[in-house]
Parts: C-alpha cells; sequence; structure tokens
C-alpha cells in the first residue's frame, strides 16, 4: 500500500483469501479464481469482510469471525447491477484509491503478483498446516494403491484417489492417472477408460485450507522392469541435485541450470525440454517456476514441488525449505525410498511399489 501510494487492498481471490484469513474459504464455483466474498484491509489497519446478503450468514458461522474481520454486507441485486459496486463500497470503507488481487474492475489496478511474493514465507501455523497437509495426502494415495487392482480404468482409479483424499477433507485440484504406455506417452495425463494392466502413475495436487501439496506415485504390478527402476532413480538424481541447491538467495534461472547439468550427468540431457521442472509452492500449485529467464529467488521458510521426470517416470514430492534444510511434508510410509547423496547429505525420492 506505501508503494502504491493506495488506501486499501481488496482480496477476492480464492488463493488469496485463504492466504490472508489462515485458511479460510470464499469458494464455491471452483472452476474460477474469484469468490463470493472479499477481503479489504486498509492503510490503517482495518480488515473487513465483504459479502452479499446470501453468503455473510455462512462465512460469519463457518469461515471467518466478526471478532477478526468487520462484516459489510449488500444485496445481491446490487452487486449484480453493476461491476463496480464492490470497488466503490471499498474504496468507501478505505477512505481513498485501492488496488484488488485479481482483475474486478478494468479501472482498478490488479497487484496479485505482488501479493503473491508476500505469500512466499510461510509462517510456522502455515508450516504446521503444510505438514498435516502433506502426511495425509501422502497416506491417501497410499490407501490407494491398497484398492487398485489391473483391469481398472484410469477414471475407475482418479475416482479412488478423489475419494481417499476427501476422506481427510483434501481436494484434488489436479489428478493425473496413467496406465502402463500412457506414462511415457503424456507428461499431463488427464485419466481416460484405458485399463490399467502393469505399471500405472498416480498425481495428485491436494488442497486444504487453502495450501496445496503436489504428489505422483508409480506402482508396478510384480517386478518394475530395469528400465523403469533405472530411468526412476536417474530422475531421483535430478530431484536431489534440485532440493540440493534449494538455499535462500539462489534464483529460480540458477535452479534450472542445476537441472539441466543434472540432467546431462544422469544421461538424458533432451529430457529437460520435454516439462518443467517445478519450483515454488503455497497456495497456488506452483507460485513460479524454474526457467531459464527466471529472477525468482528462494526466500526463508518456502514450499517447493520439483518434479523431474524421465520418459516413462518422474519423481514429485512437496517440502520446506527452512534453515538451510529440506523437509520432505509428502514423505509416503509404504513407498520404496530412492537415496541420493550428494555432497555427504542424503536425499530421499519415492521409488516404484511393486504390488
Amino acid at each position: 500500500m506505501a508503494e502504491k501510494a493506495i488506501a486499501g487492498v481488496l482480496m477476492n481471490g480464492q488463493h488469496n483469501f485463504a492466504w490472508i484469513t489462515g485458511g479460510a474459504s470464499n469458494g464455491v464455483d471452483q472452476s474460477r479464481d474469484n469468490g463470493v466474498a472479499s477481503i479489504l484491509v486498509t492503510r490503517n489497519g482495518e480488515k473487513f469482510l465483504l459479502a452479499n446478503r446470501i453468503e455473510m450468514p455462512r462465512m460469519l458461522a463457518e469461515e471467518v469471525s466478526a471478532g477478526d474481520f468487520q462484516p459489510i454486507d449488500y444485496s445481491w441485486q446490487d452487486e449484480k447491477s453493476s461491476g463496480k459496486w464492490l470497488i466503490e463500497i471499498a474504496k468507501d470503507l478505505a477512505g481513498g484509491d485501492i488496488v484488488t488481487d485479481i482483475a474486478l474492475d478494468p479501472g482498478t489496478p490488479a497487484v496479485d503478483g505482488m501479493i503473491s511474493q508476500a505469500r512466499r514465507s510461510l509462517t510456522e501455523p502455515e508450516i504446521e498446516r503444510f505438514r498435516s497437509l502433506g502426511r495425509d495426502a501422502a497416506a491417501a494415495l497410499d490407501e490407494v494403491f491398497d484398492q487398485i487392482e489391473p483391469g481398472q480404468t484410469e477414471l475407475e482409479i482418479a475416482s479412488l484417489m478423489r475419494s481417499e483424499l476427501n476422506r481427510h477433507n483434501i481436494r484434488s485440484v489436479v489428478t493425473l492417472v496413467a496406465a502402463d504406455d500412457r506414462i511415457a506417452k503424456y507428461r499431463h495425463p488427464v485419466p481416460t477408460s484405458k485399463r490399467f494392466e502393469k505399471t500405472v502413475m498416480l498425481v495428485t495436487c491436494a488442497r486444504r485450507s487453502g495450501l496445496i501439496a503436489s504428489v505422483t506415485r508409480i506402482a508396478s504390478i510384480g517386478a518394475a522392469s530395469t528400465d523403469l527402476l533405472e530411468r526412476t532413480a536417474s530422475t531421483a538424481f535430478v530431484n536431489a541435485s534440485l532440493l540440493h541447491a534449494t538455499k535462500e538467495g539462489v534464483s529460480g534461472s540458477e535452479l534450472y541450470d542445476v537441472a539441466a547439468k543434472a540432467y546431462a550427468e544422469a544421461g538424458f540431457s533432451d529430457e529437460i525440454d520435454k516439462h518443467h521442472q517445478g519450483g515454488a509452492a503455497g497456495y497456488r500449485t506452483r507460485e513460479w517456476v524454474a526457467h531459464p529467464n527466471s529472477n525468482d529467488i528462494v526466500g526463508p521458510d518456502q514450499a517447493f514441488a520439483w518434479n523431474p521426470s524421465i520418459t516413462g517416470t518422474k519423481v514429485e514430492e512437496t517440502v520446506i525449505v527452512s534453515g538451510g534444510r529440506c523437509e520432505v511434508v509428502t514423505a509416503s510410509q509404504r513407498f520404496p525410498q530412492i537415496v541420493t547423496t550428494i555432497d555427504g547429505v542424503d536425499y530421499r525420492s519415492p521409488g516404484i511399489l511393486e504390488i
């Protein structure tokens, strides 16, 4: 607010609402960034909850407290009558010009990029929520592998995965399933009616209380092929190299270079061109992605989800980088671990589960 010389910031995006409220939700229509309620924070420290009279009772009963955010309600008719209705209310409350997080009005600047920088360093409560989310997401995927059988379709397996995550109050905002040859064909295998026979890959970006943990797991009926095991070990080396290099002050472009070097050292130099490698995590599946021109910088107490892949396999966990170490929050209690040692430090990546 000081930098923009404005009186307030209005946050309506579902990701920012969850961040500013410590995990509450303003989401109803999950196909949109927009939520059904907004938070206004003013330059003089006031905090308001703005919602129409359809949503306000539930928001106060189930999501946020009137003791934390002063409620300001309005009719849905007024809300629908003018695209500037919410903006004008917010400006009156703030006593001057405002900005929004996401685009709500053509005449009001949107500054989600600036807000995303404020989201990056996690508070201690956020770290605890991330640990709990990661633990439950990993456990849910472990449970899925107790239920899958050859002959099931990718769609059926995806339904099982969503169901297990739902039991932990987790929503899968990205759900991918690949059976057998589709693992090698597509980096983003949206589930189909293809039936699983030998090998299956499950991917989720699992959201709870606004935070998102990303996880990939691969299993084989009986012994996995030597080629799959070797490719996965090489992918784990790239993952370990990225974890080893993810330290405060390092840029996204430097991390990209680390990944490129690791792929080349493993004998798969062209694989970096076939998919992005991941990056910072949080209230988005990726707050930023490492690429050759990235000037994003690793900050303190930040979450990362690296997802290196070599055709036919992939490694993906969510970690928190804090105090010079990487803590894996999505570690599985069931999957074998590939241990990669770099400069005397052991890094663990999920291997192939044989069932």
